[in-house]
């Protein structure tokens, strides 16, 4: 099962045993009458208050601690009622609780009679004392205390809110005053104070842990979501307002997490499948989950309107096989960065908060993968983010998503949007877990070119970046990539997906932290185009393909230096590699081109990060771009550590005397598509990479094979490994073609550094005609005077090659010399180099 559901609390398990203890056998007759014992309410503290039948069919009210494992009587009826709502102050001083006072075989007697059917009460319980009727009326209603926020001291002071089926909520402020022996009671013996909160409502949910009213209001075809935001040392504001295309019923009201009624739950359930919820995120998401009723058999639709993008996304789902009586609303699910649709025995949606713009990021199950064995029906609710409570048997769940059945999901999936959906949520729910990072870069490897619409090892940098990163500073999940898509073009089977621009909710906001400041910051990244704040690479290998192209006097500029001290300060944060990180032989040598890119990138995304996060302060900026770029270099180098411990391969493998083995095989092919990533991204790579694969490569490949990578860019030439090729083969007439051909690709620089490390006649002669084409270049027309050149130490009588020796001096003499730093290579070199070369191709002994 993909979602793991852990039991925080279960009535048979942790009220039962209790209950029986006390004598309360008819109790536990719950599989005749499902009444008997339910939960009525889940408070923010961490309290379930639940009720049950007692031997005389008494109505007792029990409350089950979280924390400390207890439980404990609250009050007790001593009469048959149906309780409706129950709610609990923080200080436990107080309960009010709503109820209907007579049952269904009373009903025709009662109405004879000028009694109220519902009856709402505040009980003093500290001890039990007064009670006072807050409401007696013929509609039902639900009460819920408000908290204040955690660690702070008992108050004197609770307020309760009256939720009315008349469709308005009201809030009471009660007083209480400490008498003798510790007594609590109710300080104001008349009217208790009221406030008007809300009316004219069809649709409420109560968010216990944050303190927050949602509720919804009628208006013409629409319908308008609004937010009340209670705060513990104020009243109440009205903080936000969203117009929603929901035409919501409003015969009935409907509410949630107001108290968990499961007879009156069914009920409502059999009249309509409509399942209406708010899920709030930690980052700042605001959704409205809505599911809808569907005039085809068969079929089932939701909605999920993402208020923090704009947007809402329809889905319709066609079932392959389900039983009318099997066919239920759908339930939904807060797990903070996803939210679940769930149809139990169908499928299982997680829906991407952060990023619901494309649906690869979104995971869709069906059968077996979709599975959740404890919730077999639909009688579920969200009192929480990752909790439920399934109110038909009275257990509340920690819901979460299972690390191993993910891992599991993403070696099994044929699909590539799985396999994208299941990595993102691998690296982003789970946040950096150094273990389960171990294990996708293992897939990663085994499944390299099973991936067609995507590239798994740019995903996994550019993700796994996004996830260390964005913590540190807010707002940077907005500036920074969290995917190397630009669309997504595939389809989810059995899944169709309408997407539809809504208008923004409009926050009343007065110096609001947390939650609110966060949803705020993003409406207003929607506002100012989204896609446009991410960091893309676009100019950054535009200047990097410019600078690379410069001539090396031009390489002294202030600019450059500066690019390259920002790269030595991205190396200095990999200075601290453990003795295990060694490895793997990378960081050993000096790179001119990556450390230019590292630079480059330094460069350009502080000049992003200062152009949309100025009031962080440059030195704050300075500090996550170069842990930005070490972080980057890192996951490369932790790529190839945990790919070199796979395939056990040995820090030293430039030994070009032996084939490479199949281990070695492998890791150059991983090490190719390393490559192919950073080129797609523009990502520099750690200094030795490119000497590393080059090595790899001369190892593995046939030589036809090797010089098309080389020709193609695959690989390339650099200084260390072809120093080391030229010095350590012999010259074999295989190992000489080989040298022929890398000598014959090196570019003029590099070529310079390293042609005289092979002391072969054929590099000698490539080096004289390399010399003589340069200063015959650098001549041109112009005439030289002719002094006598230092000749050889016998006379040659080869009239031309005389005649060009004496140019070439007549060259060097006015200091035209184009290998300053090769004093060896001059004049006479030529002319002993052309002798030989002639003397060979007469097949005579030079001497």
């Amino acid at each position: 099962m993909l979602l793991r559901l852990v039991p925080e609390f279960e009535l048979r398990r942790d009220v039962l045993p209790w209950l029986a203890e006390r004598g309360c056998a008819a109790a536990l007759d719950t599989s005749e009458n499902s009444s008997a014992l339910y939960v009525v309410n889940v408070e923010r503290n961490g309290k379930i208050i639940y009720t049950w039948k007692g031997n005389q069919r008494n109505t007792h009210i029990g409350l089950y601690d979280l924390q400390t494992k207890q439980n404990e009587h609250l009050y007790t009826f001593e009469k048959n009622l149906h309780i409706i709502s129950c709610s609990i102050n923080n200080e436990r001083t107080l309960l009010a609780v709503s109820f209907c006072q007579y049952t269904e075989e009373e009903k025709a007697t009662q109405l004879l009679q000028s009694v109220s059917k519902y009856l709402t009460l505040l009980i003093e319980i500290h001890p039990i004392n007064n009670v006072r009727v807050l409401k007696a009326v013929d509609s039902c209603v639900r009460v819920q205390f408000l908290y204040p926020v955690e660690g702070r001291s008992a108050s004197r002071e609770s307020r309760l809110l009256l939720v009315s089926e008349d469709k308005y909520i009201e809030q009471f402020d009660i007083h209480v005053v400490t008498e003798e022996e510790h007594k609590v009671v109710i300080q104001k013996s008349g009217q208790l104070p009221r406030a008007k909160v809300a009316d004219d409502l069809v649709w409420a949910q109560w968010d216990m842990m944050e303190q927050r009213l949602f509720y919804i209001v009628p208006k013409e075809s629409k319908s308008t979501l609004r937010c009340v935001q209670f705060y513990p040392e104020e009243n109440f504001n009205s903080i936000l307002e969203s117009h929603l295309d929901i035409a919501v019923n409003d015969t009935q009201l409907k509410l949630v997490n107001f108290g968990y009624d499961y007879c009156q739950d069914q009920d409502v359930a059999s009249k309509s499948l409509r399942n209406l919820q708010v899920f709030t995120s930690k980052a700042g998401g605001l959704c409205v989950c809505c599911s809808l009723v569907s005039d085809i058999p068969h079929e089932i639709i939701y909605s999920i309107y993402f208020l923090h993008k704009g947007y809402n996304k329809t889905f319709t789902v066609s079932l392959e096989r389900a039983e009318s009586h099997q066919l239920k609303e759908v339930a939904f699910m807060n797990l903070d960065y996803y939210v679940a649709a769930y149809l139990p025995g169908q499928f299982l949606h997680l829906l991407n908060i952060q990023h619901p713009d494309m649906l690869c990021y979104s995971l869709f199950l069906t059968g077996e993968d979709a599975r959740i064995d404890p919730l077999q029906n639909c009688s579920i609710r969200c009192p929480g983010v990752s909790a439920v409570l399934d109110c038909s048997t009275g257990s509340l769940y920690h819901v979460s998503i299972s690390d191993c059945a993910l891992l599991q999901l993403l070696q099994s999936s044929k699909r590539d949007c799985e396999r994208l959906a299941a990595l993102h949520c691998a690296l982003l729910y789970f946040q950096h877990t150094e273990g389960l990072e171990m294990q996708i870069i293992q897939w990663i490897s085994e499944n390299l070119s099973t991936c067609h619409s995507f590239d798994p090892i740019q995903e996994f940098i550019i993700a796994s970046l996004y996830c260390r990163m964005c913590p540190e500073t807010q707002n940077l999940d907005k500036l920074l990539p969290y995917t190397s898509l630009h669309d997504w073009i595939g389809a989810v089977p059995g899944v169709i997906c309408a997407t539809d621009i809504i208008s923004l909710p409009v926050l009343e906001l007065q110096n609001s932290k947390g939650f609110w400041e966060k949803l705020n910051s993003n409406l207003e990244s929607v506002k100012y185009a989204e896609p446009h704040l991410h960091y893309h690479s676009e100019v950054l290998r535009r200047e990097w393909r410019d600078l690379s192209e410069e001539r090396e006097e031009r390489r002294t500029t202030a600019y450059l230096r500066n690019i390259f001290e920002n790269a030595k300060k991205v190396l200095s944060h990999l200075d601290t590699w453990d003795s295990e990180a060694r490895l793997v032989p990378l960081f050993e040598e000096e790179d001119y081109q990556q450390q230019l890119l590292m630079g480059l990138m330094v460069a350009q995304l502080k000049d992003h990060l200062m152009r949309h996060l100025q009031y962080v302060g440059k030195k704050k900026i300075d500090q996550i771009v170069l842990d930005y770029v070490a972080n980057l270099l890192n996951l490369v180098h932790r790529i190839m550590k945990e790919v070199w411990r796979r395939y056990q391969l040995h820090s030293c493998i430039f030994c070009f005397d032996e084939r490479g083995s199949a281990a070695e095989f492998a890791v150059f092919h991983i090490m190719s598509r390393i490559l192919e990533a950073a080129n797609g991204m523009c990502m520099p790579l750690p200094p030795g990479f490119h000497t590393l694969h080059l090595g790899l490569g001369v190892r593995c490949l046939p030589l036809h094979t090797l010089l098309h990578y080389i020709d193609n860019g695959i690989l390339q030439l650099t200084e260390t490994c072809v120093r080391k090729l030229l010095k350590d083969l012999d010259d074999t007439e295989q190992n000489e073609k080989l040298k022929f051909s890398i000598v014959m690709r090196l570019p003029e620089a590099l070529g310079q550094k390293v042609r005289q490390y092979w002391n072969h006649p054929i590099n000698a002669n490539l080096i004289a005609r390399k010399y003589v084409k340069l200063l015959l270049e650098k001549l041109g027309n112009r005439q030289c005077s002719r002094p006598v050149p230092e000749r050889l130490s016998f006379p040659v009588e080869f009239l031309p090659l005389n005649y060009l020796t004496n140019v070439l001096a007549e060259i060097e003499n006015q200091g035209m010399q184009p290998y300053e730093k090769q004093d060896h290579v001059n004049a006479r070199f030529v002319e002993e180099t052309a002798l030989k070369h002639t003397m060979t191709l007469l097949g005579l002994k030079y001497s």
